[in-house]
């Protein structure tokens, strides 16, 4: 059995009762007119005059006397003008309510939210590389502020129900109130690259334990970007030539980096796990590591001095410091390294989160 079609009706809005309002009124100032100058023979003058006094109930005698045709008029004409008054009266105050007092108590519900955040990231710049950030964080339910001073990035932040900072991220004032204190990471991702080395000395500044990733135009700006503090330092650029070149000669292999990158892929997941002291991990070879989770891939070995392996082997023994890049089952994975809240987060959409490390950040 078919379901009939439901038409589709359009939310009256605000707006669009300020308008039937106004079609109201006309009409209704058209009636009487119209009216007494039918019934009674009145002028034009005269009939809007007594229309007018009659539908805002100032109490003034008629003009002229009326007979009974007029008066049953009138009594309409001024039941009608109650009605409309009143439906004017409402569509005011919702104007009012969801207008400018709409936009004060959603600043501040949104001010109790960045306020309630811990472990959060903040993004400075919700331009076209910010938007695409902003996109993936909230795609792995990270939990992300913005901060940018742009009315038209500012608006599309609105649209989009974002977190978001109105300011100059350069401010210790903007940081502030984004929650930099409580942050886990932050993103320079502004047009500037002395735009983004200023939030990044900023933002060290106020925290020094931040994990900052800083976004760079020019290669030469790369170098003075680390210096300010920035941990990783991105060149939009650099990367999107190297994946087209990679794109032409090795296509396949740009496809299997984007379906790691994706997050899950099946009932597996892509995680980081440290050698730490609470994981026990140190000291073990990687075989010993992973003998109850038969089902996982190593994929990469971070060295505690910065330097990857590819495919390292079973028998290399981890050190205190040393990560490991992992494909495999969640449940498995979270047995030898439980999660903190913040990666738990992030492992929803199959991701998991370092806690000095951007998920999702390439």
């Amino acid at each position: 059995m078919r379901r009939p079609i439901r038409p589709i009706v359009a939310p009256i809005t605000p707006e669009r009762r300020m308008l039937v309002s106004a079609f109201l009124l006309a009409g209704l100032l058209t009636l009487g007119i119209m009216g007494y100058m039918f019934i009674e023979g009145w002028s034009f003058l005269d009939a809007l005059y007594m229309t007018v006094i009659s539908i805002t109930t100032v109490g003034f005698h008629e003009i002229q006397p009326l007979d009974n045709s007029g008066r049953i008029f009138t009594i309409f004409l001024i039941l009608l003008g109650v009605g409309v008054a009143f439906y004017i009266l409402t569509a005011l105050v919702a104007l009012v309510v969801e207008g400018d007092l709409g936009l004060a108590l959603g600043l501040r519900r949104m001010k109790g939210k960045i306020e309630a955040l811990s472990d959060h990231y903040i993004l400075c710049g919700f331009g076209r590389v910010g938007q695409e950030i902003a996109r993936d964080l909230a795609a792995r339910r990270v939990p992300f502020v913005i901060i940018d001073s742009n009315p038209e990035a500012i608006e599309s932040a609105r649209k989009q129900d974002c977190l978001l900072v109105e300011g100059d991220a350069t401010s210790d004032a903007a940081l502030i109130e984004a929650g930099i204190q409580r942050a886990q990471c932050l993103l320079a991702a502004s047009d500037s690259d002395t735009g983004n080395t200023y939030i990044v000395l900023t933002a060290k500044a106020l925290n020094p334990g931040l994990f900052v990733v800083a976004r760079v135009g020019q290669p030469a700006s790369t170098t003075p970007m680390l210096r300010a503090g920035a941990d990783r330092v991105i060149s939009p650029y650099s990367i999107g030539g190297r994946r087209m070149a990679l794109s032409a000669l090795q296509p396949l292999v740009v496809d299997f980096i984007d379906t790691l990158a994706t997050g899950r892929h099946g009932e597996q997941i892509l995680a980081e796990l440290e050698a730490s002291e609470e994981s026990g991990l140190a000291g073990m070879t990687i075989k010993k590591c992973f003998e109850t989770c038969p089902g996982a891939t190593v994929l990469a070995l971070q060295k505690a001095s910065g330097a990857i392996q590819v495919g390292p082997r079973g028998t290399t023994v981890l050190e205190l410091g040393d990560r490991l890049i992992v494909l495999g089952y969640e449940a498995e994975l979270e047995a030898l390294h439980p999660p903190s809240p913040t990666e738990r987060a992030a492992t929803d959409k199959g991701t998991a989160v370092r806690p000095d490390e951007s998920a999702g950040i390439a």
